[in-house]
This record gives structure tokens, C-alpha cells and sequence, in this order.
């Protein structure tokens, strides 16, 4: 049974929009408040990454009271940065899930850049037309899986041998 209220009562971040790319199981457990990341070296060391890297730059802008953006140049662009691209769909559909939430505030068309410091790499990301659908059609699902009762079953995949919840799912 899906619980309705929890489809609209609960606000969506970036990092929710990110999981739906990569497990539901993940998803699900990180949207119910069952957060692993504190036992995980590869998130302290993203999270490093992060903190180390661009420090002329103001970082962790708080947007919606739900979603951190981590660095805003002065020329307008929303910078997301990640240690890795492994996941590189989910990190592009996070950083068009922002430009989706910016789009209304007036401050013209917006691009993001999402940047792998420790492979000096970059990506413009820009959100289209047809993207706009697309985002609202992936909140929807993103709030059926999260109303569920319980986790989706988890599904192996190459990602579960580093996730910070994969002892939930298999331990």
C-alpha cells in the first residue's frame, strides 16, 4: 500500500533525484531518513573533494531549505562537484534537477557545470525544453517510490559493491 500523503508531504533533493538514477532501494532508505553515508570512507572522501577543491569560491549555498547547491560563480553558473563520474547520468540529472527548480526565479537561463576535480574534467549542463517534462515525470516516480511502505527489493548491481546501505540490502 503507498502511503499518499508521503507523495506530496515530503520535499525532493538533489541527492534523492541522484539515487532514483542509481538504486530505488538506495532512494528509498536515504528518503526515510536511514542515512549510511556516515559510515562510508568513499562519501568522507567525496566529501573532501569538495571541501578541497575551487576554495576561492563560495560553496554549500542553501536553496529551498532543501537543496545545497555547492558553488555559484559570479557569471551565473550552478557548479555541482563530484569525485567521480561513475554515475555520471545520475550527477547530470541532479544538476538539471536544480536548474529545473531555478528556472521560475527569474534569473534568466541558467547553466550548470559539473566538475570531477581529481580528473580535471568538466560538463556544461543546460536544462531543455523536453527536459522539463522528463524532471517532472522522474519527481513523480521519486515520490511513489519513497511512499511505499517498504524498500523496493533490491537489485545487484556494480554500484552496491561500494554503497554505503549495502548491508541492508545484503548483509
Amino acid at each position: 500500500m503507498i502511503n499518499e500523503s508521503a507523495l506530496t508531504s515530503r520535499p525532493i533533493t538533489g541527492v534523492m533525484m541522484n539515487y532514483f538514477h542509481v538504486c530505488h532501494t538506495e532512494l528509498w532508505y536515504f528518503s526515510h531518513d536511514v542515512e549510511m553515508e556516515h559510515t562510508s570512507d568513499l562519501v568522507h572522501l567525496g566529501r573532501l573533494v569538495h571541501e578541497e577543491s575551487y576554495e576561492r569560491d563560495t560553496k554549500e549555498i542553501l536553496l529551498f531549505d532543501n537543496i545545497r547547491l555547492d558553488r555559484i560563480t559570479p557569471d551565473g553558473l550552478i557548479h555541482e562537484v563530484k569525485k567521480s563520474d561513475r554515475a555520471e547520468a545520475a550527477h547530470v540529472w541532479q544538476l538539471k534537477y536544480y536548474l529545473y527548480l531555478l528556472r521560475d526565479q527569474e534569473l534568466g537561463d541558467l547553466k550548470g557545470v559539473l566538475e570531477f576535480p581529481t580528473q580535471r574534467r568538466r560538463i556544461v549542463v543546460e536544462l531543455a525544453a523536453e527536459d522539463i517534462k522528463i524532471t517532472e515525470e522522474k519527481l513523480e516516480h521519486i515520490r511513489r517510490i519513497i511512499a511505499m511502505p517498504q524498500p523496493p527489493k533490491a537489485k545487484k548491481i556494480p554500484f552496491c559493491r561500494q554503497c554505503s546501505y549495502r548491508e541492508l540490502c545484503w548483509g
